[in-house]
């Protein structure tokens, strides 16, 4: 009978690992998400700084005057 007890215990074992890597898979397979999720909107908004940027050479030459800050 202490083999049979043995052998269950570690079926019991194996379904609680096979319990917990589901579990963390599935908070994985979220965090992904979440991440990707992110990625999609940190471009979107980078193409619309880009979109908002004006074209290389477009700009008209700064003066540094028009740089400092107003307490000078």
């Amino acid at each position: 009978m202490t083999s049979t007890t043995t052998l269950e215990e570690r079926l019991t074992n194996l379904e609680i690992k096979a319990c917990f890597s589901e579990d963390l898979l599935d908070r994985l397979d979220q965090i992904i998400i979440r991440q990707q999720d992110q990625i999609d909107r940190l471009t979107q908004e980078l193409q619309w700084l880009r979109q908002q940027a004006p074209a290389e050479g477009a700009t008209a030459p700064r003066s540094l005057r028009d740089e400092l800050p107003p307490h000078y």
